[in-house]
């Protein structure tokens, strides 16, 4: 396999040249399900599925840097019980520090020309989620004239709908700090929003404000973590994903949209198109699927996202 790295590595180098230096450089499906290396800019994270030794990990890392010629590696650690482990063992997941190499605490990269600001060692997720690049591709040229960027995280999808042309994008997250995050990338590409365009809370709870207030938009966008935990009970998107649909549909506009997403390789496309018929029955709306988005080209025999728009009537 580490033979092979730098042919790898070359069937992405044309991404750069297209206004990409934020994305994955090899995939799972590539190392047979042992790890992963995504790029951004001369850091490199890699991303461990398998149990290595330190020496192991050292040597994959030194592999990869060479292979890709990148300043410094990351290291994040995958079992899979990792979310449940993430706030015990976090700084064992996913060291501040690089393997391997010069640290690079705060670097900016491009997706599609747009800047990102990407944090390698702040934690398990590092600013931009690079299987959904298509998706957010898909937003800046579709984007209507009101969103609704549900689970917002960094805001890749607000920003990308704001430089679409929409006049107005709400990014609601229950994370100040993710947030505070957004609007830094809000800032690197010009753009100013007011305070109310970032709402911190949880989803659930907006969607129930702005359905009591009658706000409805053109555009709903519904990327949530597969898992969750908060003082109002566990999320768990297989089986709670109907639900979250129909609060969405609930404050889509009449012959709107929604984009639901979902990164998890548990759930069959066919269960999720399931839970999203069942949430927009259940909200008392008729809906079709416009578009199936994929994980993009970096991601080869990639099933584990699915990204789909709908219209609504």
């Amino acid at each position: 396999m580490l033979d092979n790295l730098t042919s790898y590595l070359a069937r992405r180098a044309h991404l750069s040249a297209q206004g990409t230096t934020f994305y994955r450089g090899l995939h799972t499906t590539e190392t047979q399900g042992k790890f992963a290396l995504d790029m951004a800019g001369d850091a490199g994270v890699l991303s461990l599925y398998a149990d290595l030794s330190p020496e192991e990990e050292v040597e994959l890392a030194t592999a990869c840097a060479g292979a890709a010629n990148l300043a410094g590696v990351y290291l994040k650690r995958r079992p899979p019980e990792a979310r449940h482990a993430a706030n015990v063992a976090r700084e064992w997941l996913s060291p501040p520090e690089p393997v391997w190499g010069e640290a690079r605490v705060q670097l900016t990269a491009l997706e599609n020309g747009v800047p990102f600001l990407i944090r390698p060692g702040a934690d398990l997720s590092i600013g931009l989620f690079a299987d959904a690049r298509p998706a957010r591709q898909w937003v800046w040229q579709h984007a209507p004239a009101r969103v609704l960027n549900a689970f917002a995280y960094t805001c890749g999808f607000g920003l990308n709908a704001a430089l679409g042309g929409a006049a107005t994008v709400k990014n609601v997250d229950l994370s100040r700090k993710v947030l505070a995050w957004g609007r830094e990338n809000y800032a690197l590409s010009s753009l100013n929003a007011p305070d109310d365009d970032f709402l911190y809370g949880d989803v659930f709870d907006w969607f129930r404000r702005l359905a009591r207030r009658g706000d409805t938009f053109d555009l709903v966008i519904l990327d949530p973590p597969s898992f969750a935990r908060s003082k109002a009970g566990s999320w768990r998107a297989e089986h709670d994903y109907a639900r979250l649909a129909a609060m969405a549909a609930a404050v889509t506009a009449p012959g709107g949209q929604m984009l639901t997403l979902l990164n998890h390789a548990g759930v069959s496309p066919t269960h999720f198109d399931r839970m999203v018929r069942l949430g927009l029955a259940e909200a008392g709306r008729r809906g079709r699927v416009t578009e199936r988005l994929d994980a993009g080209e970096d991601f080869p025999g990639a099933t584990h996202l699915k990204a789909v728009a709908w219209g609504l009537d």
